[in-house]
């Protein structure tokens, strides 16, 4: 019998050609679309290796990632849907992948930044496009705070390292203030300025700041709801709206929970509306790579002989999203708690918010990281 140490290193060959051979493999897929070797080149370099990889991004991804226009990009998309489609390397079952695809999908998802670095590493870089990601806490936590960051953040332009994005944001609750909205965008638009003079410092070529504060408040969509049967009306039209603004990245409800808490008796058809609700959020997310974002309230449960916080909308409710982010206090700090994720493992991170927005809790004076 051969040595075990032998088996393993022949066992390691076999893998290693078989992974070559499917690398070489998938690059031979690109190269047969009838495109440019320069063009075949920048998809390669980009990681765009097989022709599902190519169809199941949106054309505003490619044409970010293979540094062209939209219409090339979706010219070549139509292309490798065509090549794909009469050659059979699609899944029988519209809109199979293989993993490979998926993990390369996962690992190239634009994130938006919190302005916290510690809440962005817990998070992954922070809250990940095609995902439906719930945050809620307690009254005075920051749970508003959070979403309206997140709608000024979502426009840091791409040569920031941003999204270059447009932002909807629901409001149940009459909690938004654009005063508020205001500050954290001229922060915002300091800190691209104070970026730029660092790396002009630093001898580095830099982009100059063209965003103005008024800008980044024109981009930001508020739909002010006041009963669930309006909020249920704007979900359905959502689909409709972000095809005719393509350049929206971010979905926030503030909160989720607010109508659904208070004028259901049926609990049954409460779960059944709110499950539906869910699904268009997650069919949302991945249709237009963006991210949703629902702020949720906190209530009572009962467990164990005593009554205790919990999120609200019970247990059914838990499973309808992709990422939960529990905050809380500790003493005298706010805290972030990644409570479930897929992808993430669970992890605390402390936070603060000041007049500038989220900043780590460190120092509320800390220069945010923009790339």
């Amino acid at each position: 019998m051969a040595p075990t140490h032998t088996l393993a290193a022949k066992s390691r060959r076999r893998f290693k050609k078989l992974s070559l051979a499917t690398k070489h493999y998938r690059v031979m897929e690109t190269s047969r679309l009838p495109l440019s070797s320069t063009i075949r080149g920048k998809l390669i370099s980009a990681g765009y290796t097989s022709l599902s990889s190519i169809s199941s991004v949106s054309s505003t991804d490619l044409a970010r990632d293979v540094d062209m226009t939209e219409a090339e990009a979706v010219d070549i998309s139509k292309l490798a849907n065509q090549i794909s489609g009469s050659n059979g390397t699609t899944s029988l079952i519209n809109g199979g992948k293989n993993a490979w695809d998926m993990l390369h999908e996962e690992e190239s998802l634009p994130r938006i930044t919190t302005s916290c670095s510690d809440l962005d590493n817990i998070l992954g870089g922070g809250i990940s496009c095609r995902d439906v990601t719930e945050i809620g806490g307690v009254p005075g936590i920051g749970k508003t705070q959070i979403g309206i960051q997140l709608s000024v953040n979502v426009q840091i332009p791409r040569e920031f390292g941003g999204l270059g994005g447009k932002a909807i944001y629901i409001d149940t609750e009459g909690s938004f203030m654009v005063e508020r909205a205001l500050q954290m965008a001229e922060a915002c638009v300091e800190d691209m300025e104070e970026y730029t003079g660092y790396m002009m410092h630093k001898h580095f070529k830099a982009s100059q700041v063209q965003m103005k504060p008024e800008d980044i408040l024109e981009n930001i969509f508020y739909f002010r709801v006041c009963s669930y049967t309006e909020q249920i009306a704007l979900v359905n039209h959502l689909d409709k709206f972000i095809s005719e603004n393509k350049d929206v990245k971010v979905v926030i409800v503030d909160s989720i929970t607010f109508h659904f808490r208070q004028d259901f008796d049926d609990l049954g058809q409460r779960t059944r509306v709110l499950s539906e609700m869910a699904l268009k959020f997650m069919k949302l997310a991945k249709k237009f790579s963006l991210a949703v974002v629902l702020l949720n309230q906190v209530t009572t449960k009962y467990t164990d002989g005593s009554f205790q916080l919990a999120l609200a909308l019970g247990d059914s409710w838990s499973h309808s999203c992709t990422n939960r982010v529990i905050l809380y206090w500790n003493g005298d700090e706010r805290y972030a708690y990644i409570d479930k994720s897929p992808s993430l493992p669970s992890a605390s991170a402390s936070y603060n918010v000041t007049s500038r927005g989220l900043r780590n809790s460190s120092s509320s004076t800390k220069r945010v990281k923009m790339m």
